[in-house]
């Protein structure tokens, strides 16, 4: 009997290293955040989307100032200025563009651009779909969490299966996707704030249903 615990012992690591090879290819997990940011901090340049409410301001030029809406094709239209491209430009350019364009009725104009309703482009948007009570596209905003978008969106339908949850993120830097892990669930059920995970502008969240 004693020769058999060697083979016992040999038999029990391979199951081991086989079981930690076949984890090899589970998604990664993001780092967690905290409920309550520590402090605010700023986030990207806002880029003007289509929908997105307007109010272009002409300085000593009232009627040419106007209240618009971006078109579904990305454009607008104000008082001399017809189809002039918004989306996917902050406001500041947007601003510079309507001055350029206006200087070619008035003498040195200063334009501002607010955005007073906004939707902003795809890149911009959080995205939540599957098994959620209402899936959406939502507005990202700076230092937005997991937990915001779960409350924006009401949470996990009762066939979710929030711990088998992913994120898709594009990585600028190498022009890939990348998917995480998500414990959504563990988030809203338990409270457990390890999986309270910072969002970023573009993030995908895909729930799918449980089998049982």
């Amino acid at each position: 009997m004693r020769s058999a615990r060697p083979i016992l012992s040999v038999a029990l690591a391979a199951t081991v290293l086989s079981a930690c090879a076949g984890n090899t290819g589970a998604r990664p997990e993001l780092p967690p955040a905290s409920y309550v940011a520590n402090r605010e901090l700023p986030g990207e340049e806002y880029v003007i989307g289509p929908l997105d409410q307007l109010n272009i301001f002409v300085w000593r030029n009232q009627e040419l100032s106007a209240k618009v809406q971006v078109r579904p094709d990305g454009r607008i239209t104000t008082p001399l200025v017809s189809d002039m491209p918004a989306v996917g430009k902050t406001p500041a350019m947007l601003a510079a563009d309507m001055k350029k364009a206006l200087a070619q009725y008035i003498k040195e104009p200063i334009v501002s651009v607010i955005v007073e309703n906004f939707s902003g482009t795809y890149s911009q948007q959080v995205r939540i779909v599957g098994a959620t009570e209402k899936p959406a596209s939502i507005p990202y905003r700076a230092n937005m969490t997991l937990l915001d978008a779960m409350i924006a969106v009401g949470g996990l339908n009762q066939y979710a299966a929030g711990n088998k949850a992913r994120l898709v993120r594009y990585d600028r830097a190498t022009g890939k996707q990348k998917e995480f892990s998500l414990q959504i669930s563990n988030l809203l059920k338990k409270g457990d704030s390890r999986a309270n995970v910072r969002l970023e502008p573009g993030d995908v969240i895909i729930i799918p249903e449980s089998m049982f």
